[in-house]
């Protein structure tokens, strides 16, 4: 991984900081250019912070469709679920179009859901924004080592056998992220140094994509 792609923050809420920047910067680009922003959210604790900067920034929310990196096959409305926490963090609070927020419908079945979103995400021309983050194990949204969904190719995967629970999800897959124009990728907490490590000694962890910038408080 080249060094020039990793910027260093002494702390979680500075990378949420930065980032909701970059997300104000390329909002703005892109509407001004193509007069739509389609940006992917992560889950996690760190972009909460990011989302929750991001309710008073001056972006048209009009002009941007949501996405989602990956959700867990839980209840619509369950505490666990990452669309939950981007409705509490941000999206209940700013006035992007409900017809512009694409959920995953994990709760019809990680199969399902799967083909459906992938269906959606092929009527776009391309996503501009992939915000991301990394696990301890080196997964990233619910692509995890060694589990098969790291080889279907399609834009929306099913995920099943998931490390953690629920052990059912949806994730977008890697050919929806390595079509991305940019994708950033979040690392916070003393607990991710030795994965963080790998990733740099080039281990081929799912997290592992090339041309992603770094934004990490170790």
């Amino acid at each position: 991984m080249m060094n020039k792609h990793i910027k260093r923050f002494e702390t979680p809420l500075d990378v949420a900081q930065a980032v909701a920047d970059i997300v104000k910067q390329s909002a703005d680009e892109c509407i001004a250019q193509r007069g739509v922003f389609h940006w992917v959210l992560a889950g996690g604790t760190t972009p909460k912070q990011c989302y929750e900067l991001l309710r008073d920034a001056d972006i048209d929310w009009a002009k941007v469709h949501v996405w989602f990196g990956d959700e867990r096959c839980l209840p619509v409305g369950d505490d666990e679920r990452n669309d939950v926490m981007a409705d509490k963090a941000l999206l209940n609070h700013v006035p992007v179009l409900k017809s512009h927020i694409h959920r995953i419908d994990a709760e019809l079945g990680a199969e399902k859901s799967a083909a459906l979103y992938a269906d959606e995400l092929a009527d776009i021309e391309a996503l501009d924004l992939v915000l991301l983050g990394m696990g301890e194990d080196g997964h990233t949204a619910s692509l995890f080592p060694n589990n098969p969904a790291l080889q279907d190719n399609r834009l929306a995967v099913p995920v099943f056998h998931s490390p953690k629970p629920p052990s059912d999800r949806v994730s977008m897959g890697y050919a929806a992220l390595k079509s991305a124009h940019r994708r950033v990728i979040m690392v916070t907490g003393a607990g991710k140094r030795d994965a963080f490590d790998k990733v740099c000694a080039g281990e081929a962890l799912p997290v592992n994509i090339e041309n992603s910038d770094w934004y990490i408080s170790l």
